[in-house]
């Protein structure tokens, strides 16, 4: 009996830790996305623009319209796969909380 408390302790354990990692997961994916969404905003002022400038530092520089578009192009992509990543991974770490969670919840009511 002591020896399946023991497991049962330590599957909350894996349950708490795999939510703490689902909770960092989230805050990642929401940061990603608020990026994601600052850069769609500047293609589409881009797009209303002739001249272009680039942060760079504590300076705003004069920049190519055409070379602007494809670094936010190319951040866009990189974001959007960083995003898709972590939705992946954040359902496989649903699914393993779920089924820790099935578990532990069958071994409390077989007590």
């Amino acid at each position: 009996m002591a020896e399946m408390k023991k497991e049962t302790e330590e599957k909350i354990e894996r349950l708490q830790l795999l939510e703490q990692n689902l909770q960092s997961f989230l805050v990642q994916r929401q940061t990603f996305q608020s990026q994601l969404m600052e850069v769609d905003s500047a293609l589409t002022e881009l797009e209303g623009t002739d001249a272009a400038y680039k942060i760079v530092g504590n300076i705003m520089v004069a920049a190519s319209k055409d070379k602007l578009k494809e670094d936010l192009g190319q951040k866009k992509e990189v974001l959007a796969l960083r995003i898709k990543t972590l939705e992946k991974q954040e359902q496989q770490l649903r699914e393993r909380a779920s089924k820790t969670q099935s578990e532990i919840l069958k071994e409390i009511e077989n007590k």
